[in-house]
């Protein structure tokens, strides 16, 4: 009897061990990201922008004692892919949340999953179906498109006084969601695009749309598309074609930049992450640089501020549980990150406005900032 008893206690001894080793044990966060593929050079970024938030959380005492712990998945650059590394991250378990990537189509294809799941998604896509789509754990850390194509076509019309317009997006949800909010933003100035082209996703075709746009009697050619190999090749393609006018993006990457080259000087963009345009953004773009060696951008920057969201709302709950953290999340008003100022909305959108900048010679000029009103 008095056997059975010690083994009793031995037994709840190690329950209660356990008990503590996960109250004190890491808090796991699953990343999605574009570790190989098409897009690998973007994924490698935004990995560095979480492990840098990360070091900092950890080196500052991690989360109500805990530290932060990031376990990784590569999609592959692909939806399918995204898919079956969300699962695997999720079959690990004790996934407190996740992060997944810029890529809307990618984060289309993992919805019904995190929907099921039912953990917090901070997610950078600008498609504006994204946190509006009834999925209550979709969490944006990059304005949507809605406001990026306010953006683009108060800046067109207003400062650069243009009026006959050329759209070229992506055969994609991104380049789709972009050509239609753009196409309302102008028509609230009374303008009706001249021509609007679409391409498919690494082509290498670009000859078709260029020439329709060389045909067309248009002063200014804004384009949503939604790789950097794209938007680099298509600029080249249209500069060496004659097509002098006005040119503006949608978020252009440092890769973009650098496959266009000279064919981008004295273009427009409209980008969430622009080094100057706040405090936070230039001390963020000096540790980046200091520990890594290069420039940062958008891919790195929104995951950065994505960690730091979490960490905040996981503090403000005083807990790991996603439904507390989600509640948190919402309720973040007034937060400086490095994208910008972040005040939640009910549709789970924290940024609501883009900052415009020049291409001055190979320099990327900051002109201004344009914010919106959250939605209601």
């Amino acid at each position: 009897m008095r056997r059975l008893i010690c083994v009793v206690c031995s037994v709840a001894m190690l329950a209660i061990t356990s008990m503590t080793a996960f109250a004190t044990g890491p808090i796991r966060i699953g990343i999605v990201y574009e570790a190989t593929g098409a897009n690998s050079e973007a994924g490698i970024s935004q990995i560095k922008g979480v492990k840098l938030a990360v070091e900092e959380i950890n080196q500052a005492g991690g989360i109500l004692d805990r530290p932060l712990q990031i376990e990784i998945e590569d999609n592959q650059s692909t939806n399918p892919g995204s898919v079956i590394a969300l699962s695997k991250l999720l079959e690990k378990g004790n996934i407190t949340a996740v992060i997944t990537t810029v890529r809307s189509s990618q984060i289309l294809a993992m919805m019904p999953t995190l929907l099921k799941a039912g953990i917090p998604a901070l997610v950078g896509g600008t498609d504006y179906t994204l946190t509006h789509a009834n999925n209550p754990w979709i969490f944006r850390l990059r304005p949507h498109d809605g406001y990026s194509a306010k953006a683009i076509a108060d800046f067109g019309v207003n400062t650069l006084k243009k009026k006959k317009w050329a759209i070229v997006h992506s055969a994609d949800a991104f380049g789709l969601g972009g050509k239609i909010r753009l196409t309302e933003a102008l028509k609230n100035f009374g303008i009706t695009p001249v021509t609007v082209q679409g391409v498919n996703n690494n082509t290498q075709n670009y000859m078709p749309a260029v020439l329709t746009i060389k045909n067309s009697d248009v002063d200014i050619v804004a384009t949503y598309l939604a790789h950097p190999s794209d938007a680099g090749n298509f600029a080249v393609l249209l500069r060496h074609s004659g097509i002098e006018g006005v040119l503006i993006s949608s978020p252009r990457s440092v890769t973009a930049t650098r496959i266009g080259g000279t064919a981008f000087y004295d273009s427009y963009s409209i980008n969430d992450y622009v080094a100057e345009s706040n405090q936070q953004a230039q001390t963020y773009a000096k540790k980046f640089r200091e520990k890594y060696g290069i420039e940062p951008d958008f891919y790195s920057s929104w995951a950065y501020d994505a960690m730091h969201i979490l960490a905040i709302a996981i503090k403000n709950a005083n807990s790991a549980n996603p439904e507390a953290i989600r509640k948190e999340i919402l309720a973040i008003r007034g937060y400086k990150g490095v994208e910008g100022t972040y005040d939640y909305d009910q549709n789970g959108d924290g940024l609501h406005g883009y900052n415009v900048v020049k291409n001055d010679n190979g320099k990327m000029v900051f002109i201004k900032y344009i914010s919106f009103q959250p939605e209601k």
